[in-house]
Parts: C-alpha cells; sequence; structure tokens
C-alpha cells in the first residue's frame, strides 16, 4: 500500500513515517509544509529509504495536490496536517481556520477528484483517513468518558477548527461517497515532540534548572497516550476501520498536569543524579491559567478495542521514562529546534494540555 500522510514531519505523522518504514512495507509518500513545529531531523533515524518520498506542499494548494495525487496515485490518504497549539489558535486563530479548515476542504476536493478517477477496484481498496482530538467534544467535569457518540462542544479555537473539520470529512463522505475513517486521540506524548506542549516543556525546563510552569492550580485532567502507540492504532483503524465511521484512541492513562510534572521531575532526579537543580520538583512554578481552559479530558476507546483489537501497550511511568531519557540523549535535536527558533517561536516559557 502506498500512504500519503500529510503533516508526516510533525510530530504525530513522523512517528506515522517511521513506524511504517521500520515495521510494515508500506510506501509513504510525506507531504509537509514544514511550518514551525515539523522536522525533517525527526525522520533521520529511517532515512534513507526506498519507500520513501518527500512533498514540500501546502494542503491549501490544489494544484500542488492534483499534481501529487497524479504522481504518487496513493491508495490511502492519513490526513494529520495540523496547527494544532491551543496558546498559539488564542493569539491568531486565522492560521488554525486557513489550514485546519480551508486546507482540510481543499484535501478533500483533491482527494475525491483522484478517487473518482480511480478504477472500480481501486476504489474498493481507497481509504481516507482524517485524523483529530478529543477537544472537539469540549469539557468534562471530574466523572465520564467522552465516547464517538458525544455532542461536540469545542472551546477554544484550535478545538473549533479542527471540529469543523471533522465535519467537512463527514459531509464528504455523506454527500460525496468518499471512504473516510475518522480517529479522535487523547494527549500525545514522546520523543520528538515540539517544545512548546507541557511535557518537553517541562522536560528541558528541569534539565537547565529554569521554571516549570504549570496553569493555575495544576488540576486540569488529560489521558496521556504514548506516541508509538497512537501510531499503531492509526495504521490499525486504516486497515480494518469500518468506512464512514469514528474512533477514539486513548490510553485510560490520566493524569492532573501538576502529578504528570512530579513525575516528569522524579524521572529526572533519578536519570541526572549528578544534576545540581535536583529535586527538579522545586522548580514547579504555577503561571495565570489559559483563557476558557477545559478542566478534563478523557476518551474512552472500548470501541476500537472492541471493533480493531487495538490496545495501548506503553504505561504513562513507562512512557515517561523513556520521553525522558530521549531528551536528555538528544540533545542535538532540541537544539537544532532551538536554534531555529530563535525568532521567538519557540514556545520554550508555555505549555498546553
Amino acid at each position: 500500500m502506498r500512504i500519503l500522510i500529510t503533516g508526516g514531519a510533525g510530530f504525530i505523522g513522523s512517528a506515522v513515517v517511521r513506524h511504517c518504514l521500520r515495521h510494515t512495507e508500506h510506501e509513504v509518500v510525506n507531504l509537509d509544509k514544514l511550518t514551525y513545529a515539523a522536522n525533517l531531523d525527526s525522520l533521520k533515524e529511517v532515512l534513507p529509504s526506498a519507500r520513501y518520498c518527500f512533498e514540500h506542499a501546502d494542503i491549501c494548494d490544489g494544484q500542488a495536490l492534483a499534481r501529487i495525487f497524479k504522481r504518487h496515485e496513493p491508495d490511502a490518504i492519513m490526513h494529520l496536517a495540523a496547527e494544532s497549539h491551543v496558546d498559539r489558535s488564542i493569539d491568531g486563530p486565522f492560521a488554525f481556520i486557513q489550514t485546519n479548515v480551508m486546507g482540510t476542504y481543499t484535501l478533500l476536493e483533491g482527494a475525491l477528484a483522484y478517487f473518482e478517477s480511480l478504477s472500480d477496484e481501486r476504489r474498493k481498496r481507497f481509504r481516507f483517513h482524517h485524523v483529530s482530538t478529543d477537544e472537539v467534544f469540549g469539557a468534562l467535569d471530574d466523572e465520564g468518558a467522552f465516547a464517538e457518540t458525544a455532542p461536540y462542544a469545542p472551546n477554544s479555537p484550535y478545538s473549533a477548527s479542527k471540529a469543523s473539520s471533522d465535519m467537512l470529512v463527514r459531509a464528504w463522505h455523506r454527500t460525496y461517497g468518499l471512504p473516510i475513517v475518522t480517529s479522535n486521540c487523547s494527549n500525545n506524548y514522546g520523543p520528538y515532540q515540539f517544545p512548546e506542549k507541557l511535557i518537553p516543556v517541562a522536560i528541558l525546563a528541569a534539565m537547565e534548572g529554569q521554571p516549570i510552569p504549570i496553569y493555575g492550580a495544576g488540576t486540569h485532567v488529560r489521558d496521556w497516550l504514548y506516541v508509538d502507540d497512537h501510531a499503531k492504532a492509526l495504521l490499525a483503524i486504516l486497515a480494518r476501520g469500518r468506512i464512514g465511521e469514528s474512533y477514539n484512541v486513548g490510553s485510560r492513562n490520566e493524569r492532573r498536569n501538576i502529578d504528570l510534572a512530579k513525575m516528569i521531575c522524579a524521572t529526572l532526579d533519578k536519570l541526572l543524579p549528578a544534576s545540581v537543580h535536583r529535586p527538579h520538583e522545586g522548580l514547579i512554578a504555577h503561571v495565570k491559567d489559559r483563557p476558557g481552559h477545559d478542566h478534563r479530558y478523557a476518551i474512552d476507546p472500548a470501541k476500537i478495542e472492541r471493533e480493531i483489537g487495538w490496545r495501548p501497550q506503553v504505561a504513562l511511568e513507562e512512557g515517561i521514562a523513556r520521553t525522558v531519557a530521549w531528551y536528555i540523549e538528544n540533545r542535538w535535536w532540541w537544539e537544532a529546534v532551538r536554534q531555529r527558533n530563535r525568532d521567538g517561536t519557540y514556545a520554550g516559557g508555555k505549555q498546553v494540555a
């Protein structure tokens, strides 16, 4: 199978590319605009490969998409390209509407034209997999979890843009017959995550003896999904998901942000016994809360477990240990990220969850 992966230089997209090239026979076409959070260095360990091709393009560019479809003739599309930082969406929502809504629309139009040009046999095999977020469902109180049937109630420009893209994908299936599957995931973490999200921000700040910023009292709760587990789930959905259905991908690993930060600090204490910043927990600093900060997300993965047979393999404690060790051992990667983002786009002092 030849899979066109949009956003394949991003955090989750690069994990999917790495998994495909390591563990499957799939061919991969990586389509990425290479915005600030994209990083082709995240693919160095699996390249070069005869089964990989990179296309530098914007999903908002219909002509570029038509050229790429014609040149590569993919059997499936996995759509991960998106603006994804909630804080940035609050400060500047236009980019999120442009990429997440208009980009998805343009990609759907291109995919539909390509799909309709295929033979009957190839149409039967074709899939468009749209990758989304649990944030489209809004916030939860202290009990319950989102199922696939939960009503949409997005509370930030980011989640509203992703909810819009989900609805567009649904409409292109119901109205035009494009064979789609959709997945909504909980918070991802792991190696190669751009250092503007909570876990890499906390790790790097602690390593350097800087304050670890935690919004409010740190009582916001998230379900944490190791990115390699998510990559496996996405490929399983692509292969075995029912057309027109959506699947929630979660790991049942809920933690309060403050408790997660303390876990990261304890891991650093163990892995860096000579650090002058031990105990790292003393670096935790509470900062003003984000506007409209959702209290809790929790996702029910029963459907993907039941229908597809996927279950996460990496417990949170193990995943945090792997992730902290990776950032300690791969200074070259995140220092290069900082160097490229010295214009201020590197959000080393911010976090999102």
